[in-house]
């Protein structure tokens, strides 16, 4: 039985967006990155929490989820913000470049439909800073055809928190526990 996926943001979610004033949260740190396609003279500047790398460590060595990133940075994800957390190599969904001028053309994530094509029936639970009400219907309607979905929306000017993963924990553990109920031969609960 595959854990569900832990569908991963990274702007908005590990890289605060900055307040008003334009400050980040005092537990981030300054990284100048050269994401793919980029001249190395122009890097891109990000704030990342080292807290947030353990934090997602104790999530996945539980081996409860199956961590992937779901984000525009796509392999960037792997090569560059990763390391800075000192995360593995986690696969990506491979997102297109869309040219739209809002994230919700449609009235939800744009990132949505390729992420529901390529989960297929698969339980996830998804953190993302930008959904919709819409994408909140979505993961009810799949929950609802059998492919429990979780979205956690943290505020994108604090990003994850660790109680954003504390819930995703405690969703993936319930899952594991009805689904192992769920395939249990008679016997096997007769004797429990």
């Amino acid at each position: 039985m595959r854990p569900p996926y832990l569908l991963l943001d990274i702007d908005g979610v590990l890289i605060p967006f900055p307040d008003a004033d334009g400050s980040t949260p005092a537990t981030h740190a300054r990284h100048d990155v050269v994401p793919t396609g980029r001249s190395a003279d122009k890097p891109v500047t990000v704030w990342l929490d080292p807290a947030h790398g353990p934090m997602l460590m104790d999530v996945i060595r539980t081996g409860l989820v199956t961590a992937v990133w779901c984000t525009s940075w796509r392999q960037d994800a792997t090569t560059l913000v990763g390391p800075l957390l000192g995360l593995p190599s986690l696969p990506h969904v491979d997102l297109p470049h869309p040219q739209i001028t809002t994230s919700h053309p449609n009235g939800y994530l744009w990132k949505r439909d390729h992420v529901d094509a390529w989960l297929g029936d698969a339980p996830a639970v998804w953190i993302d800073d930008d959904f919709t009400s819409l994408d909140h219907a979505w993961a009810a309607e799949r929950t609802a055809r059998g492919a429990a979905t979780l979205l956690i929306q943290p505020d994108p000017r604090t990003g994850l928190q660790a109680e954003h993963l504390a819930e995703a924990r405690t969703w993936a553990g319930r899952l594991l526990t009805a689904r192992t109920a769920a395939t249990a031969t008679p016997n096997e609960t007769e004797a429990a």
